[in-house]
Order: structure tokens, then sequence, then C-alpha cells
């Protein structure tokens, strides 16, 4: 079992990259687009 400590560090690093990749989408999906600023912009403007 020579490979086993390789193995162990492939496995460990796709975890980690899937925590990565989990987190930059959750951040992506939770911050406000541009799109929303720009309508919540025109909604203040037409109100007044």
């Amino acid at each position: 079992m020579r490979g086993s400590n390789t193995i162990t560090y492939i496995i460990a690093a796709i975890i980690l990259l899937h925590f990565i990749v989990g987190f930059v989408y959750l951040i992506i999906k939770m911050s406000p687009r541009k799109e929303d600023k720009t309508k919540d912009k025109t909604t203040l403007k037409e109100e007044e």
C-alpha cells in the first residue's frame, strides 16, 4: 500500500475543491445583481 497516501491526498483535494466551488457558487447566487440595482433606482424615480 505505498500509494495510499497519494490516493488520500487526491480525495482530500477533491473534497476541498468541492467546498470551494460550493462557497463561490453560493456567494454568486446571494450577491445582488446589477440589473436589480438599476430596477430599484428606476422605481424610486418613478415614485417621486
